[in-house]
């Protein structure tokens, strides 16, 4: 499994991953931002869904 810094999160709405290597540049999340470190009201960029609709990507 990924350590927590590069741990890849999975949107359980849309299926968008949110990969910490990528960040969200076009919402403000520079590149090498670990998902836990991401704002409490930072949203899926695909659907919108909360942070809480996000589970880890199993490798």
């Amino acid at each position: 499994m990924a350590d927590a810094a590069n741990q890849k999160y999975v949107c359980t709405v849309c299926g968008y991953i949110y990969d910490p290597a990528q960040g969200d540049p076009d919402n403000g999340v520079e590149p090498g931002t670990p998902f836990t470190d991401l704002p409490d009201d930072w949203v899926c960029p695909e659907c919108w869904a909360d942070k809480d609709a996000f589970e880890p990507v199993e490798d």
